[in-house]
């Protein structure tokens, strides 16, 4: 393709030029020195240094401050249909060599930056696909991107939930609906590892389910056996519940504020064959909740800890960090010597040394010494790329407790 000398020109200020060179794939807006050319939001917008140097090609979009995101630093690749068609490919073929089918019939086929793909989601359950369109730019490029995805993978149906805060951010309104043959039942049945959980696709967290917390289940789990009880925060529809049973845990809490979610949670925990006198439901704010078991005398062999993000924003890190604090130390209370606490945080802003020292703060306060067997992170299908610091989100710790 070449440099196209009527694609719109955005020339950054001298010192900006540093994280484009090293492949990080967006420019905020305070790196904005001018604008050449009839530029208009969602469309490609050629990035130059202030001197005339090309650096790399993205999609334009003045009301976000990420000004722009970049989709490749190759001067001769073009942005069209084959382009997208090459990046979905390459994410497949990812995905393929990680043999997820062997372990579960639901994972994450794209992941915006990591995958060269920024702004788009794509998750795989069973025969259906959820779509999220974060970006103005995706938006531009969704009715492409469905038609490919039909071709590759010939799905039951492609169903949207850009229902999320991002979007805002963009100038776009919240989308639900399908894009592409049937809309998902009710619930979709997945297998995970050999346990099964039912999904609501349309109207559940994120996509519908945890994805992400694939591998750390496991490995939770596998701190469980003999446990006689274990206690569930943030428990949603009960997937460690689930896995904590499954391992030899005589009895588990759950804790979440939505009632719905509580109800499909124990209905999970049937399905997988356990009864009623397995598990109990606590619809509740857990800081509340865990406050009120600690004064009650309820002492647990372990606790996990699976909490919404705190921070969403830079604004928001000081704030989330004292919520994390609080919580943890609320945990810490709660396990028994020689007990677990196997904690989590899914703020991309709270950096992994970050959260342990958070961690070590509320262990200080509590009084309670903590062993660190295990440092977690997201499952492969969610991969980190190493230029994009920031898809590093989720991360977590199992730590004994005395």
């Amino acid at each position: 393709m070449g440099i196209d000398r009527d694609t719109p020109r955005l020339y950054l200020k001298p010192g900006h030029e540093r994280p484009v060179r090293r492949h990080h794939p967006w420019v905020f807006s305070g790196a904005l020195g001018r604008l050449e050319g009839p530029v208009e939001d969602g469309g490609l917008v050629e990035i130059y240094t202030m001197a005339g140097e090309w650096l790399a090609r993205g999609y334009l979009n003045r009301r976000s401050q990420i000004l722009a995101r970049l989709l490749t630093w190759d001067p001769e690749e073009g942005i069209d249909a084959a382009f997208w068609r090459r990046r979905l490919e390459r994410a497949w073929e990812a995905r393929r060599a990680l043999r997820l089918e062997e372990q579960t019939t639901a994972y994450r086929l794209v992941f915006a930056e990591s995958d060269g793909l920024p702004g788009l989601i794509v998750d795989r359950y069973n025969d259906f696909l959820i779509l999220q369109s974060l970006t103005l730019g995706i938006e531009r490029w969704k009715p492409t991107l469905v038609r490919l995805l039909e071709e590759f993978f010939g799905p039951r149906g492609i169903y949207e939930r850009s229902d999320v805060d991002v979007r805002e951010k963009e100038g776009l309104p919240p989308r639900c609906g399908v894009l592409a043959g049937e809309a998902p039942p009710d619930r979709v049945l997945i297998l995970e590892h050999g346990h099964r959980f039912y999904v609501d696709l349309r109207r559940g967290h994120k996509t519908g389910f945890y994805l992400d917390q694939r591998e750390n289940r496991r490995r939770a789990a596998a701190y469980l056996w003999g446990a006689e009880e274990v206690l569930n925060a943030f428990s949603y529809t009960g997937a460690f519940a689930v896995y904590a049973l499954a391992a030899g845990a005589r009895r588990v809490v759950n804790v979440d504020t939505s009632a719905e979610a509580l109800a499909l949670a124990a209905e999970n925990i049937r399905l997988n064959g356990f009864g009623a006198d397995r598990f109990e439901n606590i619809e509740g704010d857990a800081f509340e909740v865990l406050r009120q078991l600690y004064a009650e005398g309820r002492r647990f062999d372990a606790v996990i800890l699976d909490p919404p993000k705190f921070a969403y924003a830079q604004a928001h890190l000081q704030r989330a960090a004292r919520g994390y604090k609080d919580i943890n130390l609320q945990a810490l209370r709660l396990v028994r010597p020689g007990g677990v606490l196997i904690t989590f945080s899914c703020s991309g802003l709270v950096s992994p040394e970050l959260f342990q020292k958070i961690v070590f703060a509320a262990a200080e306060d509590a009084g309670r010494e903590v062993q660190i067997l295990e440092k977690l992170s997201q499952a492969p299908d969610h991969p980190i790329r190493l230029t994009f610091p920031e898809s590093e989100y989720l991360k977590g710790l199992i730590g004994r407790v005395w």
